[in-house]
This record gives structure tokens, sequence and C-alpha cells, in this order.
């Protein structure tokens, strides 16, 4: 193999490669609409590097005074963009509290331990304060890539897809590589898509809306008991009409939103959003609701009431056309019950952005834009339809549906690693001959004679092998990504779930360890990557068992601090370090150690190129290694087990030059998040499992 020292394998780059983006310059995006589906869209798109303008037909002079859900999915979005919402105001949901219409408490649900599945918190934030957050994010000199620019009092007239071209009220035009339409429900690029004609249509419901400083209710011993919950979501049903009311602004602002039928507050389509609602009227839809309820709801300020109609939309056929897509209302137009609107928009901007990094052309836009649809139609749809279905009357006081049955769907999803796991994949599938190795779970991989793109190239790596357990805390959505297929799944929908690193020396501990993914029939742990220092059989064994070996050096040091009671790893290769495990106040647990746990299956995947044929397997298939049966086969005694009292987990991506075979694991490795060390050991003993009793899961 040719090697040219110190330096990274020589690329042949002089074919066109779908897999590297090396466009010179930015893409040129405009987005209309500065709402927060199109604000969303700029701070995704400029944080992978693209020039982003926002054209708002309003002067977003009187934002309106309302407030919005922000679920683990959404939060998760916000919280990778900068943006936390509890900086200003945002409150934590804890309870949900159902009332019948005259009173008294049907259900009151806790969700103290039901809100730590999710490694992002349920929040109810201040519509305002949400957008203005956004917008400063959006057009920040001092974020990542560049700031967008916005542009207020811009109404847009027209859409070409195809010239990628706006043309704006005044008879001024403006060209872009990609037009996004975040125009809301009422959207003008929508008809640039051409296709049948999709028209809006009544729900069958209208909304009041309206805020309340909470103080003011708490001063009236009447009203008192219905606002004395914080960080509640309250909802008072009759069959077909009910009330909604939750925090915001710290506990110190209620938000109203009070939903019935539309034939009885004539709202009509054509109503804008914050159409004047008169308060007379309320109460002659909600005149046999508690009289504490409708006490509540007469103290809003006449002028903060308005009314408008619940429109819906049928599906369009496509988001997209050309240069030109729909986000968030444009395209999927959400009715208030589920409270995930605003969400299903940051979803879109986020997904868009992840299919088009820095680098794409402007000619791979179009198909880009398509990848986007596919990622997202039918996710969106499908809470789109949760929102009908929860909307729906109550049947002799009983809801049809149970809404919380959803919430996991809801709950229990990341659209940045979701998106970037199907892009990956979709990548790849637009090189068939690219090679795949084992770990396949990490992607393609770097070889002798291509790199991690597919491109001739040559020279390789060389490498060395040792261990410790520390079992941490990290996100699922994130560590699903390291499945090679979609027969793999976790046990639970917690996005909070629990991952192991381990590193085994031969003369001490002899089992392995992985991260804590699991799939009905078969029950355990699953092994990602398991790293080596020995290039001879123990690494070529992986064609037969199927572990997911690959060589690096692994450094072990036992003796600082002189007293035993630290242990230190390192694992790197030639000098550039990707993980580093630190092991402090190690305490012995006592002399009666000799009883082993047999611990669980260990789950791999066994990938094995086919010969001369880039892109295809001669064998691809799960196995497991029983515990139980490996325990008969070889069965370990344990001498000593020592607990740290502080342990720490570091990871480091480094780049294609420092680690030109491992950058791919190790940039997945860094992006693991580490939440909470819940436990770090060290195990010695005798007794080296053989694997025998590895087999193939049919």
């Amino acid at each position: 193999m040719a090697s040219n020292g110190t330096t990274a394998p020589v690329v042949d780059a002089t074919e066109s490669n779908p897999l590297v983006h090396d466009y010179p310059g930015p893409l040129k995006i405009a987005v209309v609409g500065a709402g927060i589906g199109g604000l969303s869209a700029a701070i995704a798109l400029r944080r992978q590097g693209h020039m982003v303008d926002l054209y708002e037909q309003s002067s977003l002079a009187s934002e309106t005074g309302a407030a919005v859900h922000l679920a683990p999915n959404s939060n998760g979005l916000l919280r990778r963009w900068g943006i936390y919402a509890e900086k200003f105001g945002a409150c934590n949901t804890t309870k949900v509290v159902e009332f019948a219409y005259t009173g008294g408490v049907i259900k009151e649900v806790d969700l103290t331990m039901p809100n730590k599945m999710w490694q992002h918190p349920w929040q109810l934030v201040h519509r305002v304060a949400l957008h203005d957050n956004l917008k400063a994010v959006a057009t920040a000199q001092d974020a990542p890539g560049p700031p967008a620019t916005l542009y207020t009092s811009s109404k847009v007239t027209g859409v070409d897809p195809d010239a990628r071209t706006l043309t704006f009220a005044n008879g001024s035009t403006r060209t872009a590589d990609l037009i996004i339409g975040a125009d809301g429900i009422y959207s003008k690029t929508r008809k640039a898509l051409g296709g049948p004609e999709t028209k809006l249509f009544g729900s069958g419901k209208a909304a009041f809306r309206f805020l309340l400083p909470r103080q003011v209710a708490l001063d009236d011993p009447v009203t008192r008991p219905l606002v004395d919950r914080v960080d509640s979501l309250c909802m008072w049903f009759s069959d077909d009409r009910r009330v909604v009311m939750y925090p915001c602004n710290n506990n110190d602002t209620l938000n109203f939103v009070l939903i019935h039928p539309a034939n009885l507050s004539h709202a009509s389509p054509s109503d804008e959003w914050n159409k004047q609602g008169s308060l007379e009227q309320v109460l002659k839809v909600y005149k046999d609701f508690d009289p504490a309820v409708k006490q509540l709801i007469s103290k809003v300020s006449p002028e903060e009431l308005k009314v408008w109609q619940l429109l819906d939309m049928d599906k369009l056929p496509s988001w997209a056309r050309g240069g030109v897509a729909l986000l968030g209302d444009a395209a999927h137009p959400f009715t208030p019950h589920q409270g995930q609107g605003a969400g299903q928009a940051m979803e879109d901007a986020a997904a868009l952005a992840v299919v088009l990094p820095k680098g794409t052309a402007p000619k791979d836009v179009p198909e880009r834009l398509r990848l986007y649809e596919r990622i997202r139609y039918d996710r969106a749809h499908n809470i789109q339809e949760y929102s009908r279905q929860s909307g729906k009357d109550w049947v002799n006081g009983v809801p049809q549906i149970d809404v919380m049955k959803y919430t996991a769907y809801n709950f229990g999803h990341d659209e940045f690693d979701n998106s970037t796991r199907v892009f990956n994949e979709w990548l790849s599938s637009q090189k068939p001959d690219l090679y795949r190795r084992m770990p396949v779970g990490f992607g393609p991989a770097p070889g002798p004679r291509q790199d991690v793109c597919g491109r001739p190239r040559s020279g390789l790596n060389q490498s060395r092998f040792v261990t410790t357990t520390v079992k941490f805390e990290t996100s699922r959505t994130y560590l699903e990504s390291l499945f090679p297929t979609p027969a793999f799944r976790f046990l639970s929908p917690a996005t909070v779930c629990l991952a192991s690193v381990v590193v085994t020396t031969l003369d001490g501990m002899a089992w392995l360890g992985g991260s804590g993914y699991s799939r009905p029939p078969v029950v355990g742990t699953y092994l990602p990557v398991l790293f080596e220092n020995l290039a001879d059989a123990i690494i070529t064994g992986r064609d037969e068992l199927g572990f997911n070996k690959t060589f690096c050096d692994i450094d072990i040091d036992r003796s600082s601090g002189g007293d035993g009671t630290s242990y230190n790893a390192c694992c790197s290769w030639r000098g550039a370090k990707f993980m580093e495990i630190a092991l402090d106040d190690l305490q012995q647990e006592g002399t009666d150690v000799t009883a082993d746990k047999e611990g669980s299956d260990i789950l791999t995947y066994k990938y094995i190129p086919a010969t001369g044929q880039p892109g295809k397997a001669d064998v691809e298939y799960a196995c497991v290694v029983p515990a139980a049966e490996e325990a008969k086969v070889a069965a370990r005694t344990v001498e000593s087990r020592a607990t740290a009292g502080k342990a720490s987990l570091k990871f480091d991506a480094g780049s294609w030059q420092t680690l030109p075979t491992l950058h791919h694991v190790a940039s997945v490795l860094a992006g693991i998040p580490v939440y909470r060390v819940v436990e770090a050991t060290v195990v010695e003993g005798t007794g080296v499992p053989d694997v025998s009793s590895c087999r193939r899961i049919e």
C-alpha cells in the first residue's frame, strides 16, 4: 500500500461523487413568512452555512398574544439551536387535569415521573416570547453561520418554482436557489406547486382565545381554586365544547382556548386569526358551564378576546416542486387539539437543513426537497390526524379516544437524529459500490481502496487492546442511529436510556459491553463497536462471531495517585485521542465478590462484504451470545470489584487527517450526549469466555 508519511492517504477526486458536498458557495434561500416555522428554517439553514432571506408580509409590530406547547420533540430542536425557553418564561408541564363542565375533577395526572422518559422538557411558553427569541437567533451576528436578513412589509404575490423566482406586491422580483413557503394556512406559495387546487374547509369548530393575568383570578375567592395549580394544563369538557387553560410567563399569565361548534360564534373561514370576539357571545356559548369557570372567563379584558374558525385541509399530493418546498401550516395545517402545530413546523425546518448540508449544489436542490418530503410526510400527517381525532366531541361525557396514547409517538422523536439517519442511508444508496464494513451501524467505512465517500485511494491503518465499565444515561433517539437494521429497536419509548462504555483487558474482565438496545423476541444488550489493540486472530474472529471489532491503541494507567484508587483509559490512533475514561476514589466492595452477575445477552450484527462486489454482502444477519449458555461454557471467578466515587467519560471526534480510519466512528461517538454517569466499576478475575455459544438469530 502506498503511503505519504504522516498526511492522509491520497484520494483521487477526479470523478463526480454524490456523497461529496463541495459546491464552493452557500445556497441562496428565500423564506416566505417569518413566523415560528420560517424563523426555525432560517436558524437551521444558516447553521449549515447558507444565506437566508426572510420575507414577511406584516410589519411584525403587533405579534399575536397567545401561548404554545413546546413538547419534548420540538424543545430538543430549540435546545440544539441554543434556545432555552425557560430563560424567557416557559413553564414546565407537570400536571394535566380534566374537569367536568359542571365542575369536579374527572382525571388528574401527575407528569413528574412520566416526563422523566424524555430527555427534554414539555413546556408552555408565550408565543411572542418564543417568536422574539427565534427572530433574535435567526438574525444574530454572533450565531453559527451567516445571519439571516429579515424583510418586513414584503408581500409575495407570485412564485415560479422552475425559475425559483418570487414576485412581490410592489412588482419587484427576487431569485433564489431555494424558496421555502412558510406562509401559513393561507399560503400563497402553495399555489406554485400546481396540480389540483386544495381548498381549506371548516372543521366544524371555532375557538375563542385570550390571555389573563393569573393574579386577577387568584384575588377572587370564587376563581382561586381553578388556578391555584402551577405548571398545569387544565381542561373543562362537555360533549361538544371545551375550555383549555395553561400557564406561561413563569405562571404569571394564563392562556385560554375555548373550542366550540363554529355556528355558535359566527366565525367564518375568511376571518383572520385576530378577529375581535364578544364576551357576551362567549358566556352564551358556555352558559351551562360551572359558574366559577364563567366567572373566570368574565375577567378577560374585552379587547383581549379573539375568535377564529378552525380550518382544515386535505393532504397535498406533494409539498415540493422544482426549487420550492412548503413547511409548517402551509403544508399541513393543524387544529389546536394536540399542541403540535409549532412543533411540526420546527421538525420540518430541522429536516430541511439536514438534507441541505454546506456544499450542496443548487442543481441538487429539487432532489433534496423530494427527500425532505419523504422524511416528513407521514409523520406530519399522522400527528395532524391525531389532532383531528383528539378534537372529536365527547359522547355521553366520555372521550372517543385516549389522547395520551399518542404521547410516545409525539414526544419520543428527534427529527434531527431521524433525518440524519435517513439522509445518510439515502446518500449511501446513491453510490451502490460503496464499501460497507463492520461495524455497519456507523455507516460506510474507509478502507485501503476507498475513502468514506467511496473515492479511490491508497493507505490503511494499524492498531492495539484493554477494560473497565462506565454506565451512563444518554439519548435513545441518538443511539438508534447505530442500529444496523430496522429489526433492532428499544424495548421502551423513553428517550432517556442507559449505555455503557466497557474497556476489557486480557488479564482482567472478560465480558463485553455496549449500549442498551433490545427487541423481542431476543432481548439483550447491543454491541455497536468493540475496539481492540491486537491485530491477530482476536480481531479476525469477528468474521465468525459478528462482533463489531476495530483496531485502536488502548492505554491503561492505574498508577496515578500511587494508592490504587484511580483508573484511566485512553483510546487513540497514532497519538490522536478519541475516547478517555477517568475513574477516581475506587473503593473495594468487601471480600465476598466471588458470585459474578450473569449479565445480559449480547446482540451483534454480522456483515461480511462480497469479494469483488463493492456494496454487496455475502453474509448479513443478527447474532446473540446468550449469557446463561456462555456461563456454562466458561464460568468467571471474580477476585475483586471496586466502585468509583468519581468518573468521567470524554469523546473527541478528531478529523479524517488525525483519525483516517476511525473518524466515521469517533464522530458518532462524540455526538452521544452523556447526561449522567450512573455507575463506574473495575472488576478483576479469571475465566475468559470463548463465545462458543454465539448463534444466529433467524
